[in-house]
């Protein structure tokens, strides 16, 4: 084992900050559903919150199809090669996003039909940029998850750990949608978005990334051995033997669902109350406006759902003796209550409230699905990422609603089912049953 040490505050802090980078542009990635249904998709009609919500489907998607791989690249070749792999992709999914922007620019008369709806090739481009983002957040955060509930830190415990992190990253994705309006857009509404608007931002946080990648491949991160397996050695037994890792699994892939849904379409729903004329005000006032700049109520609603995960976590960091299966059971019970309310008033400030309760039900699945596995946890954290597809699944089933519906205002009964699963895993599928424990 490494001796202890080794385990300092250093190497804490870098993972922290690169996790607050996957934070920060996971939101971005979100936020921009918005100006992308402004800049790009407005010759759509039939079909525009569908291609809208197809933004987080193909992040989304990177989690699916590559959070094995970085399972596999841990075992080969240890966390931090791993890790700057996956920074090396997100540098590649930043300038696609750039190049999304020139070909609007300068290929606007390069498009797709489908039905009566025209799709700009500049679409597409961004689409393979979210799923090369997504698929480095999903490698990221394999290396991140085990190596945080591992590392022994004096004086903390591993769900504690993990909402310290955890909450770091919520800053990220706190300040991410003022971020977007702010700086991006220079203040400009999201309704008043241009494509030319979102090159040169990409390519300076690319810039910034490439300068992150070569400062940690500086750096000293200790290895942590018994979380992997090690170089000759082999796993007897399949990952998806361990029950309560498979039901974690299904868990977070619920978790995320409703996570992003609420984080992403809260926007939409948003910017449809406003153009409806139903009315959505902030203290009166049905504009938002900060140092000059129109940063308006969606972002604001965003950025209070984020803000609620950020509060939540770094509040329960304090707390080192916390029962994660209690503390799962109650949150989804009182977010599930808070769904419901916000649905039948139409109240969106009701909905990101949700946002407290969601903050630490990461950690919590997390934990409660990697307890016991020793050797097995590194694999465990490859295909316990797979799940986070269900920030894919889930966001676009809403848009199809919506699109169906006329309206967003129950599509938010999506939010209610996948928080009820998580109970059911927090009172029942996350036990550990006595073969499922490594010796």
């Amino acid at each position: 084992m490494v001796s202890q040490k080794k385990y300092g505050l250093g190497p804490f802090a870098v993972i922290t900050f690169i996790y607050f980078i996957v934070g920060f542009l996971t939101t971005v990635n979100g936020q921009f559903q918005g100006p992308m249904k402004v800049a790009f998709l407005s010759q759509t009609e039939e079909l525009r919150n569908t291609l809208t919500t197809m933004i987080s489907f193909f992040f989304f998607l990177g989690y699916l199809l590559n959070s094995s791989l970085g399972g596999k690249w841990v075992n080969a070749r240890g966390y931090k090669v791993t890790m700057l792999r996956a920074l090396v992709i997100m540098v590649a999914g930043l300038v696609m996003y750039s190049l999304s922007s020139w070909l609007a620019v300068h290929c606007g008369n390069a498009n797709v039909r489908i039905g009566d709806d025209v799709i700009p090739c500049g679409y597409f481009a961004f689409l393979l940029g979210s799923f090369l983002m997504g698929t480095s957040a999903a490698i990221l955060q394999v290396v991140i998850n085990p190596y945080v509930s591992a590392y022994e830190l004096p004086g903390t415990q591993p769900v504690q750990r993990m909402n310290i992190v955890c909450g770091i990253n919520s800053f990220g994705t706190t300040i991410a949608p003022f971020c977007v309006t702010g700086i991006f857009f220079s203040g400009v509404a999201l309704e008043s978005v241009t494509a030319d608007q979102l090159m040169m931002p990409f390519l300076l946080v690319a810039l910034c990334i490439v300068v992150t990648t070569l400062v940690t491949s500086r750096l000293n991160l200790p290895d942590l051995e018994g979380t992997r397996a090690e170089k000759g050695k082999g796993l007897t037994r399949s990952i998806w033997s361990f029950r309560h890792l498979t039901l974690g699994v299904i868990a977070i892939f619920f978790y995320v669902g409703t996570e992003v849904a609420v984080g992403s379409n809260v926007n939409l729903h948003a910017m449809e109350l406003i153009e409806s004329g139903d009315g959505l005000t902030f203290f009166g006032k049905d504009r938002l406006i900060l140092w000059g700049m129109d940063l308006g109520i969606p972002a604001l609603l965003a950025t209070l759902y984020w803000g609620g995960m950020m509060v939540g976590r770094l509040v329960f960091s304090f707390f080192n003796n916390i029962s994660a299966r209690w503390l799962l059971t109650a949150t989804t019970v009182l977010a599930s209550a808070l769904i419901v309310a916000a649905m039948i008033t139409d109240n969106l400030w009701l909905l990101v409230s949700v946002g407290l309760c969601h903050s630490v039900m990461w950690s919590c699945i997390f934990t409660l699905a990697v307890q016991g596995l020793k050797e097995y946890t590194s694999k465990a954290s490859g295909v316990f990422m797979m799940g986070v597809f269900g920030g894919a699944v889930f966001p676009v089933l809403q848009g199809v609603f919506a699109d169906l519906a006329g309206s967003w205002q129950w599509t938010w009964s999506i939010a209610l089912v996948c928080e009820l699963v998580m109970l059911l895993y927090a009172l029942f599928g996350s036990k550990v049953r006595k073969e499922d424990v490594i010796a």
